[in-house]
């Protein structure tokens, strides 16, 4: 998932300081693994140094039994992917922890490279999970990797710019309402506009705002799966993409934004409104801090569910965060499993969640009232990640997807008329073997 920028340096310092106490700890309290401890190898994906800390709290936890040393995944979804991938399809030994970003979770389960989870772990680590986080984590009905932070969409708003254009954000908005706000204000809109992972976030969250899917039946083998972009639900999701495009609502640089880009306009002059992860608020209320944004700049956001596709139809915020998957053919799987059950416990995820921004996928988590000091829209965001809805879950995610990001970017060339039936045809093509992606 994309973090905000400028971090990396004082999130190693950050780290180096807090492993330093742990490490000295350690030491002194004679519990440094001998060489024939297992090593437990974690996969982590980009953060703030928390997977980092949890690693080394959880091998003090286990007092010998195994250490767990972390290995960085690269940034990008696509190249986290790619690796994972090809390690796991060589039955590499090392694939004992694997941060794994959701729409990984079928095409992994599917050939059996991931490890079973044992039903006990299963049930403790689950019990309190919020919904999306769950169903992320699970394949064919089963539960295949262990939530561990969730992620999901809020809508992000200037209330000077909503309080003049006459919104009450107090109760659901849709993206008619922003639209025309926006352009009645002469503002911008915070969307993801660019050709990569955050399209398909966007399409897949106004299909399903629109009651539809892009997979009809996402467990069927390629010749029967059924599309559903051609759909009234495909073509409203294109009539909102093409119309921010087309009037220029999400500001000259919507070819190119990703999160970072939306959130920087958002906090600029002509921002408005945002949809994005809850790592704006921290990153923002620090650019505050360091006196990179005006200081009065948090009093005047707001934040609310998820815009609705079709007016007073519920909407279906996007959902991300990490599981952590076990490779089939790790050689400690019982070991692997009570290291993900000591680093997924609710107190790692609210230590993680204050420390890194990541939202925790457990319910318990969100009742420390630190979380409510620091993250005043938790409540929210905890309400979101019930309601929130996954991408596609098939094995053939990278196909679909990749499709979308190649016929629904830029914005400004998407036809409402069109895009959605050529977009479910060329998929179609490409896993027949008919064309090449």
């Amino acid at each position: 998932m994309l973090k905000a920028r400028g971090r990396g340096a004082a999130a190693r310092r950050a780290v180096a300081v807090i492993l330093g106490p742990v490490v000295l700890s350690l030491v002194a309290s004679g519990c440094v693994p001998a060489d024939s401890t297992p090593v437990l190898t974690w996969y982590t994906t980009s953060d703030d140094g928390g997977q980092a800390v949890l690693a080394a709290q959880c091998t003090q936890a286990a007092q010998g039994a195994y250490r767990i040393r972390t290995s960085g995944l690269p940034t990008s979804a696509d190249a986290q992917r790619e690796q994972l991938a090809r390690r796991l399809a060589a039955s590499d030994t090392s694939m004992d922890i694997m941060s794994l970003d959701p729409p990984f979770i079928p095409e992994f389960a599917e050939p059996g490279f991931l490890a079973p989870v044992p039903s006990d772990i299963a049930a403790r680590t689950t019990a309190h999970s919020l919904a999306g986080a769950k169903a992320g984590a699970s394949w064919k009905g089963e539960l295949v990797a262990i939530p561990f932070w969730a992620n999901t969409q809020l809508l992000w708003y200037r209330k000077s710019v909503a309080r003049k254009a006459g919104l009450d954000m107090s109760q659901p908005v849709s993206w008619e309402q922003l639209m025309d706000a926006a352009q009645s204000q002469d503002k911008y809109l915070g969307v993801q506009g660019k050709r990569g992972e955050s399209m398909t976030v966007w399409v897949n969250a106004l299909i399903k705002g629109a009651g539809g899917e892009i997979l009809a039946n996402p467990e069927a083998k390629p010749r029967d799966l059924s599309l559903g972009l051609d759909s009234p639900a495909g073509t409203e999701a294109a009539r909102i993409v093409s119309r921010i495009g087309r009037q220029a609502l999400g500001g000259p640089g919507l070819p190119t934004a990703s999160e970072n880009e939306s959130m920087l306009l958002f906090q600029g002059a002509k921002g408005s409104f945002m949809v994005n992860w809850p790592f704006v608020w921290p990153a923002m209320n620090a650019a505050v801090k360091a006196g990179n944004l005006n200081e009065s700049l948090p009093d005047d956001i707001g934040w609310a569910p998820y815009p609705q596709t079709v007016a007073g139809t519920p909407s279906a915020p996007p959902l991300g965060g990490i599981d952590l998957g076990v490779g089939s053919a790790s050689k400690h799987p019982d070991l692997v499993y009570r290291a993900i059950e000591c680093i997924v416990s609710p107190q790692n995820q609210t230590e993680y969640f204050l420390g890194n921004g990541n939202p925790p996928a457990d319910s318990t988590a969100y009742e420390d009232p630190r979380v409510a000091e620091q993250f005043p829209m938790a409540p929210l965001i905890r309400d979101s990640l019930e309601t929130s809805a996954p991408r596609p879950q098939t094995p053939y995610y990278s196909e679909v997807s990749t499709a979308l990001q190649r016929y629904w970017a830029p914005p400004g060339d998407v036809d409402p008329a069109t895009t959605p039936r050529l977009t479910g045809e060329f998929i179609l093509q490409v896993l027949h073997g008919e064309r090449l992606l």
